[in-house]
C-alpha cells in the first residue's frame, strides 16, 4: 500500500478534454496522476505524448462500459493507494441507456474516494438547458431530493424506449439524446453527492458535475471557442478544491461558478 502517496484518476483521458485535464493535474497535483482509457494502445501513446512535454502520468486501462473492468480498476486503486484522492469521470456514462449496471459500477470508483477526496463528473450545461424543455413532471423528478440511482436509470431507459418508438416528444422529453444523457449525468452527480453526505458525513468529500464549455474536440467542430486546455480549467479547479473546503458540493459548475439546476 502506497497510501502516503496521493492519487488522481481521470477516466476517458487519452484525448481531448480528458487529456488536457491529465496535463493540468500533472503540473498542479502533488501526487500520482493516472490517465485511463479503454484502448491500451491509445492510452499508452497519450502517456508518451505527455512524457515528451516533461510530465509523468501513469496509465491504467478502464472500459467504463465493462463492469469487470471498473471493479478491477477500483480494486487496484484500493490496494495500491487505499482509494482515490481525485476522481474525474470524463468517460461517457448513460449514453447507451440500456445498461443500468454501468451507472452502478461507476460508483465502485466514486465511493472509493478517500477522506477529503474530490470527485468531478464532466457533464454539460446542455443538461440544464434541456431539463427546462422536459415536461413539468420530469423536471420535478430530476430536481427531486429523493430521486435514487435506480429511478434515474429507469427514466433514462424510458427515454430510450420512447425515442426508439418516435414517441419521446409526447412522453415529455426534448429532441436530443445527448442533452438527455447530460441531464442524467448531472442528476446522478447530485444523487451521489447526497449519498456521500449521508453515508460519509465526516469525510469531507466534495462531488460536483461541471460543464467544460464548448471545446474543440473530435465530438465538436473547429468553431468551438475553447481549446481542450481551456475546457480543463473548471474540472481541474473542482479537482483541486483545497482541504477543508465545504462547497461547492452536489452542484453543476461552469466557469468556476455554480449554475442553477
Amino acid at each position: 500500500l502506497e497510501s502516503d502517496r496521493l492519487v488522481a484518476v481521470v477516466t476517458g483521458s487519452n484525448k481531448g478534454i480528458g487529456l488536457a485535464i491529465v496535463r493540468a493535474l500533472c503540473k498542479k497535483f502533488k501526487g500520482d496522476v493516472y490517465l485511463m482509457s479503454r484502448d491500451v494502445g491509445r492510452g499508452e501513446e497519450a502517456v508518451k505524448s505527455l512524457s515528451s512535454e516533461g510530465l509523468n502520468p501513469k496509465f491504467h486501462q478502464l472500459d467504463i462500459n465493462d463492469v469487470n473492468s471498473i471493479i478491477a480498476a477500483a480494486a487496484f486503486f484500493k490496494e495500491k493507494y487505499g482509494g482515490v484522492d481525485v476522481l474525474v469521470n470524463n468517460a461517457g456514462v448513460f449514453c447507451k441507456g440500456e445498461d443500468t449496471k454501468t451507472h452502478q459500477s461507476v460508483e465502485q470508483l466514486t465511493f472509493f474516494a478517500c477522506a477529503s477526496g474530490r470527485v468531478v463528473n464532466v457533464s454539460s450545461l446542455l443538461g440544464n438547458n434541456n431539463l427546462n424543455k422536459c415536461s413539468p413532471d420530469l423536471q420535478q423528478r430530476f430536481r427531486s431530493e429523493d430521486i435514487t440511482e435506480d429511478e434515474l436509470a429507469g427514466l433514462m431507459q424510458r427515454f430510450v424506449d420512447a425515442a426508439q418508438k418516435g414517441k419521446h416528444k409526447e412522453d415529455g422529453w426534448p429532441e436530443t439524446a445527448y442533452g438527455v444523457s447530460k441531464i442524467g449525468m448531472t442528476t446522478l452527480s447530485m444523487i451521489q453527492a447526497r449519498r456521500l453526505s449521508k453515508e460519509r458525513p465526516n469525510d469531507g468529500i466534495l462531488l460536483n458535475a461541471c460543464c467544460p464549455g464548448w471545446v474543440r474536440t473530435d465530438m465538436t467542430s473547429d468553431k468551438a471557442p475553447k481549446s481542450p486546455d481551456e475546457g480543463a480549467i473548471t474540472p481541474v479547479y473542482l479537482a483541486l478544491l483545497p482541504a477543508g473546503a465545504t462547497e461547492p458540493h452536489g452542484t453543476i459548475v461552469s466557469d468556476k461558478q455554480v449554475m442553477p439546476w
